[in-house]
């Protein structure tokens, strides 16, 4: 499975931006997709996840409330809706999936081992 991220770009504080994380190769049977991001000089953390059968949705504190997560089971593609950013969400974004999920919770969800594919990234920088 190969996993292309897209959408980020160079935005202002407070603006939205969609990410699109897209599945290809061998066939996609839909586990659980996330997203998560690093900036400079930082550890990886989860953004958000979703089930892809059961659509159940995951999001980390910090982005609750103003992140989105949608998918498009015919086009293997999850979209992260990002809206009211902060300069603190600046970070390359990286889109993640696994065939086969041990569990449905937030833990397993933010879990990075729990991930087999991980796609490129796609940088997002929030301007104050």
């Amino acid at each position: 499975v190969q996993l292309q991220a897209s959408g980020g770009g160079l935005v202002q504080a407070g603006d939205s931006l969609r990410l699109s994380c897209a599945a290809s190769g061998r066939t996609f049977s839909g586990g659980a997709m996330g997203w998560f991001r690093q900036a400079p000089g930082k550890e990886r953390e989860f953004v958000a996840g979703i089930g892809w059968t059961t659509g159940s949705t995951y999001y980390s504190d910090f982005v609750k409330g103003r992140f989105a997560l949608s998918k498009d089971n015919a086009k293997s593609t999850v979209f992260l809706q990002m809206t009211s950013l902060k300069p603190e969400d600046t970070a390359t974004y990286y889109c993640a999936a696994t065939n086969f999920l041990a569990h449905g919770t937030y833990t397993y969800y933010a879990r990075e081992k729990e991930y087999d594919y991980w796609g490129q990234g796609t940088l997002v920088t929030v301007s104050s």
